[in-house]
């Protein structure tokens, strides 16, 4: 593909050869000129779904524009993190638009290949599932170029196992918290202080979404809103997860398996001793009662709280 400088200096020179004017044309402009030919005919089939082309560049074309807004431009790179999805296209087209470098990888790479890709780009942004938000913000300090992380998609995973994790949830109301930011940043410090009183000296937390310990998921932190409320829903490994029942239903290459699944440690293995459910459970609301000076009593869901638990529970059952 051609630059703008460069489509000019060939565009001249098949002019002053008096032959045929070969003129090389962007990718972005090639769409549209697709587009205006084939407005209506099938550019996407996705999951039964069917996308034209107008749909295709329309969609291209707020990409752009919303690219643009954050100060993208010519020559600017924008790195892609997304699978075979719609969104791909779109952002890839978008990026075209702007006179841009799209920085397309493998959504199995982790943080490390991440950031060697972020750094060595120069990437000023990257577009990735919102699951993936939270493993660039932990390493984002480490990429000076990068200035957006911009999400799409809802399609955040959790495993759990029932032998080897403690699901908790909570419902609070919003006046509790300056933001949903503040609320990943007040469960990290209680989870890391619990997992540590818990014998896991090397708990730490630096940004949404996950609590490690030698670099290995401890604790996933998950939080959503839902009118007044927040909904924070905590997955915890007190026992290190059995993954051969998933693969027996999830199915994945071999060489890539042990990037399916993020890597995992539990408090067993970090403490050298097990924790149970009970003791993870007094442990966690002496911590919270501790850090945000509150008394916990055993006792029913107030309506509100019910009502937000019941919602929250029929919208993850629809992922």
């Amino acid at each position: 593909m051609f630059g703008r400088k460069k489509q000019k200096e060939a565009t001249e020179a098949g002019g002053a050869g008096g032959g045929s004017m070969a003129t090389a044309v962007g990718m972005g402009e090639m769409l549209d000129e697709i587009t205006r030919k084939f407005k209506r005919r099938e550019a996407i089939q996705f999951e039964g779904r069917s996308i034209t082309y107008t749909e295709l560049t329309e969609n291209a074309n707020r990409v752009a524009g919303g690219l643009q807004a954050l100060g993208i431009g010519p020559g600017d790179r924008v790195a892609l993190m997304l699978p075979n999805i719609p969104e791909f296209a779109y952002t890839f087209f978008g990026i075209q638009k702007l006179g841009g470098v799209a920085v397309p990888f493998n959504t199995m790479y982790k943080g490390r290949e991440i950031s060697f890709i972020l750094k060595d780009s120069g990437a000023r942004a990257i577009v990735c599932l919102t699951n993936f938000a939270n493993l660039i913000n932990e390493i984002k300090d480490e990429c000076p170029d990068l200035e957006h992380v911009i999400v799409t998609g809802q399609r955040t995973l959790v495993f759990i196992d029932p032998d080897a994790t403690v699901n908790v949830q909570l419902v609070v109301e919003k006046t509790n918290f300056e933001s949903a930011e503040s609320v990943f940043h007040q469960m990290g410090e209680i989870l890391v202080n619990t997992f540590r009183a818990a014998g896991v000296a090397d708990a730490w937390y630096k940004h949404q979404g996950a609590v490690r310990a030698r670099g290995k998921k401890l604790a996933t932190i998950l939080v959503s809103e839902i009118e007044n409320l927040y909904v924070v829903n905590v997955v915890a490994f007190l026992e290190d997860m059995d993954t051969d029942p998933l693969f027996k239903v999830l199915w994945v290459p071999p060489e890539i398996k042990d990037k399916a699944v993020e890597p995992t440690t539990s408090v067993a293995t970090e403490a050298g001793k097990p924790l149970t459910v009970a003791e993870f459970r007094d442990l966690l609301t002496a911590e919270f009662s501790r850090t945000m000076n509150v008394s916990f009593t055993p006792g029913e869901l107030t309506r509100d709280e019910q009502m937000a638990y019941e919602k929250n529970r029929a919208l993850a059952g629809r992922v």
